[in-house]
């Protein structure tokens, strides 16, 4: 029922309708086969995500706090490879993952904004390729998986270079194929099922391969690849549902 939600449902209701079904879905997730890292909650299981084709996943949304994957790995290297926690930064967040909105505003390190194209948790509604920030303004940035959904992500990345402190980092993960060492982008597939074919899912605009670090160093960053999830026993990725094949890709200014 969910994945069919998932689905269905457009992004702006779908995220005030899981925001509910999280409150009571811990009740009917119980159990100690799985744990959530970011709550410290355990589970009977977690739930199947994706919209189709290779995105489709089982076994990876935690019904508390509806993380992914890849939400806790980054809650996990944020803990123990940065400061995020402790020093203090001005921090924009793109497109506000709802594992972590509550938890980062509620954070006194932080003075965090949040900004998104049209999602209801989002303070500032704004078109990435233009954002509507000064220069040098933000310590930490976090723009997880939107830059293959804009028209231009070169320009997208200038303009998260641009309003980033000299100094400053952030993380921009992304959907990404190892196999492939260029980037795939094609102006004329624009069906929903040959994006999913071509994209993994069928709101992509195009399929980043490994080429997608020198993209970032194209835009000004100096880009570290992180291999952290390689560093934790198998036995903690299968507990935690961690994406084994996942690289963090630390980008600064």
């Amino acid at each position: 029922m969910f994945h069919f939600l998932l689905r269905t449902i457009p992004r702006p209701i779908l995220i005030w309708f899981s925001l509910g079904f999280s409150k009571v879905a811990p009740i009917l997730y119980y159990g100690n086969n799985y744990e959530d890292p970011i709550s410290g909650k355990t589970y009977r299981k977690f739930l199947p995500y994706g919209y189709g084709g290779r995105a489709k996943r089982n076994n990876v949304l935690c019904p508390g706090s509806l993380s992914l994957e890849r939400h806790r790995l980054l809650w996990l290297y944020l803990k123990e490879k940065t400061d995020f926690f402790i020093a203090p930064h001005k921090m924009l967040h793109i497109a506000p993952e709802q594992c972590f909105y509550r938890l980062f505003k509620a954070q006194k390190n932080l003075e965090y904004t949040t900004g998104d194209y049209n999602s209801p948790i989002a303070d500032i509604h704004f078109d990435l390729h233009h954002a509507p920030f000064k220069d040098n303004e933000f310590d930490v940035i976090f723009c997880n998986h939107v830059l293959e959904h804009v028209a231009d992500a070169n320009q997208c990345m200038r303009e998260l270079y641009r309003i980033m402190k000299p100094g400053g980092w952030g993380v921009f993960q992304v959907p990404l194929d190892t196999q492939r060492t260029i980037t795939l982008e094609d102006p004329t597939i624009t069906s929903e099922a040959d994006r999913e074919l071509h994209f993994w899912q069928k709101d992509h605009v195009r399929l980043f391969g490994l080429d997608y670090k020198d993209k970032l160093a194209a835009a000004g960053f100096t880009v570290k690849v992180d291999d952290f999830v390689t560093t934790l026993s198998p036995e903690l990725v299968n507990r935690y549902r961690l994406p084994a094949g996942e690289m963090i890709y630390l980008c600064r200014k």
